[in-house]
């Protein structure tokens, strides 16, 4: 069956879905059809300021800086766009859009890089995962109140424009400044898919937006047909996005009549339970699922449909943590709500969202860099799960709910390789530099290379490489240090290598160098090469009525 034809099959039961939700949350939105005492007193209030506050003041704009703080108070993933924004927002997911390449979220009145676009402009200068803005052009960030609205005019603008960022990165004790040149922004969701041996695929997932599915049956179909027997599906960073491509993506590895992910909220009526339908066309493949502290949303819900199905293994480190369902609804300005509006759970019954309390989104964001202070994403030890959500699998494993999903075989942080020249270099983004400018001085040459070999064969020996990186790098102001560039010379080379063939060959021919070091990765092809991941047991489930297949569309 075609992927339109899939996708169709099930577009009347999503449609029917948003539709009725959509009159519901409308309802409930407006109060119903009486008024209740807070919208008079809220409207008395707004009346009073109009015309008695000492100044002139716009109630819209009043009310505009209001709201986000007001959805803020409720959980840390309800949230508001104005209608100048909405259309660049949505573009992330469906489209395309001009800008620096980051995604961000405003913490303590400072801008928070979340994700670097891959290919975009910030990538390519050296803004990491992290960074904090503190400037932008010749605006100081830090202690002024700032939106997210402010932020996106900031940072985005016609191709072609240059803008200065200024940030602080956690292990620079200097501030970085990054000379930005705006561009298009790649919005694809399929960065690498290949041969990783002659018997594995390997697929990088980085979002999951509009396009998601298609990308990936189109990737794994031709790894298939490239003589793939088993697959990794790498879901490492990947923050989420539309529910949608992750059921569908579940229900080409699960047999009929599968759980996939169940959701429920405070109206009964609106709470679903989607299956399988039986029409995926990798239902027997052994598989591995890479997961990380990063991974989010969507790809907790493909993860926790695989692991609790018994389907595959999930490798890495324990997922983010979020349980919570957002529903995007219209306001009559154009602007959008983005409101929670139910919890998912897992096939064996997990709701795997971590602990908030409401009106502390900042301590809520703050949990990931708790796990590196306390050691978590170094050694599994020091995981704390929640002993009191205990659920079981389809063959019986324990799973734990509350706080993210828990890889089946944990893979710590790799830290091998790093030392204080490594840091300097990359905080000064000068990897990323000296491979883009090595790339364009032999673009005519590199452009002959038909793969990575090619391409390696025409490179300088590790050796010269890494003498003329660290030269290159001492006329930029980081000078020589041979025993820390000794201790990092394999990582720096490799990274080196990766970013070069990204320029030269595309993203998926740059994590084939990446991944060569990657010890989650080779972790997996350990695995499958040991059938670890087979299916444990050829299980059958009868349908004992017509449930029919239903579904949620929702970021």
């Amino acid at each position: 069956m075609s992927t339109n034809n899939r996708i169709n099959r099930w577009l009347p039961l999503f449609g029917a879905i948003i539709l009725a939700a959509g009159f519901w949350l409308g309802f409930m939105l407006a109060g119903g059809s009486a008024r209740r005492p807070y919208q008079d007193k809220l409207s008395r209030l707004y009346e009073i300021i109009e015309n008695d506050y000492v100044d002139a003041i716009d109630l819209d704009s009043l009310l505009e800086t209001q709201i986000p703080s007001l959805l803020k108070s409720l959980d840390p993933h309800s949230s508001y766009i104005p209608a100048s924004d909405l259309e660049e927002v949505n573009g992330e997911l469906e489209g395309s859009f001009s800008g620096v390449g980051i995604q961000f979220q405003v913490m303590n009145d400072t801008i928070c890089v979340v994700e670097v676009i891959p290919g975009g402009p910030a990538e390519k200068v050296g803004l990491l995962p992290g960074d904090r803005i503190i400037a932008v052009d010749t605006i100081d960030i830090i202690s002024r109140h700032i939106s997210d609205e402010d932020v996106r005019s900031m940072l985005r603008g016609q191709k072609g424009t240059e803008v200065r960022v200024k940030v602080k990165r956690n292990n620079s004790a200097r501030p970085l400044t990054f000379d930005i040149v705006r561009g298009e922004i790649p919005v694809t969701s399929v960065d690498a898919a290949y041969m990783i041996d002659p018997k594995t695929g390997y697929v990088k997932v980085n979002r999951f937006s509009k396009t998601t599915y298609s990308e990936f049956l189109q990737a794994i179909s031709q790894l298939r047909y490239n003589g793939a027997e088993s697959l990794i599906i790498d879901l490492r960073g990947n923050g989420g996005g539309y529910m949608e491509p992750a059921i569908l993506m579940a229900n080409e590895f699960l047999p009929p009549y599968s759980s996939i992910v169940m959701t429920k909220g405070r109206d009964t009526d609106s709470n679903s339970s989607i299956i399988s339908d039986g029409t995926g066309a990798f239902s027997d493949i052994p598989l591995v699922v890479l997961v990380d502290e990063f991974t989010a949303s969507s790809s907790e819900i493909f993860s926790g449909a695989i692991q609790d199905n018994d389907r595959g293994l999930v490798v890495g480190r324990r997922t983010f943590g979020k349980g919570l369902v957002q529903r995007p609804i219209l306001l009559p300005d154009s602007s959008e709500v983005r409101l929670t509006v139910q919890r998912y759970y897992t096939p064996s019954g997990r709701c795997i969202q971590k602990n908030f309390q409401r009106g502390q989104a900042d301590k809520y964001d703050e949990e990931i860099i708790e796990r590196y202070n306390r050691g978590e994403v170094f050694n599994a030890d020091s995981i704390n799960l929640n002993t009191n959500e205990i659920f079981k699998t389809l063959n019986g494993r324990t799973v734990y709910g509350s706080g993210g999903i828990m890889p089946d075989v944990f893979v710590p942080s790799d830290t091998t390789g790093y030392s204080s020249y490594y840091v300097n270099v990359s905080n000064a983004g000068l990897l990323q530099k000296y491979a883009y400018e090595l790339a364009d001085l032999n673009r005519e040459e590199f452009s002959k290379a038909k793969n990575v070999d090619d391409l390696l064969a025409m490179l300088p020996s590790d050796a010269t490489l890494l003498q003329s990186f660290v030269s290159y790098a001492a006329q930029k102001g980081v000078p020589a240090r041979w025993h820390y560039i000794n201790i990092s010379a394999n990582l720096i080379v490799n990274y080196l290598k990766a970013l070069i063939a990204r320029d030269t060959l595309g993203f998926s021919a740059s994590y084939e160098i990446f991944n060569s070091r990657d010890t989650a990765v080779a972790r997996a092809l350990q695995l499958l090469k040991d059938g670890e991941a087979q299916i444990p047991v050829r299980y059958e489930r009868l349908r004992t009525n017509d449930t029919e297949v239903t579904t949620e569309y929702n970021e």
